[in-house]
């Protein structure tokens, strides 16, 4: 699921919020959402992605 547009950072972010969740007993697919959501929220914040985040 990580975007093209996403930094090795960012993908390791987004492995490492995908796998925590999955330890907390999150199904697959609900972590995968929950930890792309988290990434782009971040990219967003950071001025990275295209529009902002508040």
């Amino acid at each position: 699921m990580p975007q093209q547009a996403w930094s090795k950072k960012r993908e390791r972010q987004y492995e490492h919020i995908k796998d925590g969740l999955r330890e907390r007993g999150e199904s697959t697919d609900k972590a995968e959402e929950i930890a792309a959501r988290t990434v782009n929220k971040e990219r967003a914040r950071s001025g990275e992605a295209k529009t902002s985040s508040p």
